[in-house]
This record gives C-alpha cells, structure tokens and sequence, in this order.
C-alpha cells in the first residue's frame, strides 16, 4: 500500500492513510475564507497533490520560518507581542504542489507558487476551526510526527467533504 494524507476542509481534520489503516489523525485549521485556488485568495486549495518539499528537518519545536528559512527566533508569547501581525510559520513545512492542470496547478490557481503549507502553528492557536490564511495549520508535535512518518511526494487529498470511511480509490493522477 501507498501512503496518502487526507485533509477535510468540513472535519478540520487531517489523517494518514496506508489503504484502510488510519495511522495518524489530527485536528487541523484550514482557510479563514474557506476552500478556493486563486492566488491572493487567502483560500485552502482543493483537489491532489503531493508533498513537494519538506523543510525543517531536526529544527527545535517553535522555529520560526519566513520564506522556507529558519529566522533563528524561537516562538514565545513575548515575541509574539513584539510583532503580533506575523503569520506564524512554525517548526516543520510540507510544502505542497498541485497535481491538477487548471484547478491547482499552474497560472492563477498553482498552489506550488502560492506557497501553501502544512506547518506548525502556536499551540495557543486554536485547532478544529478555519483560521489560517490559507495554509494547514497543526499542533507542533502533530506537524513532526506527521513530518516523521512521510516522504516527499505523498499524495495529499484536500476536499470540502467529510473524511471518507475507506481511502479514496487513486485517480490516474
């Protein structure tokens, strides 16, 4: 079997599958404006993808990342009343591409250049409600194990739907 990860716009909700084996399930924040893919949307992505770089091997928990690079700042309450506008970017990035001409891949809607992640977030941050500007958003300790546990290249599964009972049947993608 081949590992996938689905990610639920409507659970907030993001699990690992191995075919019919959940192996990781957390709870996740989306898009404050919900699903979309034009670039300046601030929208979470639909569709395919895969996992098209993974950034922040063996970084320490809270790590600030700007643009893919490690800031050299550690996280804390007292940094963020420093610069309390920042978009935390926080210990590990997947950073994901779209596999789908058109709908997530390339002009106005690629998701590569829009540069949507799955990335750690402050744990004060709340999880299981859309709140993010577009990436998804998860739990330090989530965002490693799920880091851990793939490779670059998993397929990602980003839908509006519920989390399906079974792995989706894999498209010709």
């Amino acid at each position: 079997m081949s590992k996938i990860i689905l990610i639920s716009i409507e659970d907030q909700r993001l699990q690992l599958r191995d075919g019919d084996s959940v192996l990781l399930d957390f709870s996740i924040a989306t898009a404050l404006n919900g699903s979309g893919e034009i670039n300046g949307s601030e929208c979470t992505p639909r569709g395919w993808h895969i996992v098209h770089e993974k950034i922040g091997n063996d970084a320490k928990v809270n790590s600030v990342f700007v643009g893919r690079q490690q800031t050299g700042e550690v996280y804390s309450s007292a940094l963020k009343e420093q610069t309390p506008e920042r978009d935390w970017i926080l210990t590990r990035i997947l950073w994901l591409s779209g596999l789908e001409p058109g709908v997530n891949q390339s002009g106005s809607v690629d998701t590569l250049q829009r540069y949507i992640y799955i990335h750690g977030c402050p744990d004060e941050e709340p999880m299981g409600l859309p709140n993010s500007h577009g990436c998804i958003r998860m739990r330090n300790d989530d965002i490693i194990a799920l880091y851990d546990s793939i490779s670059t290249g998993v397929r990602v599964l980003i839908s509006e739907d519920s989390l399906p009972e079974v792995s989706p049947v894999f498209s010709s993608l």
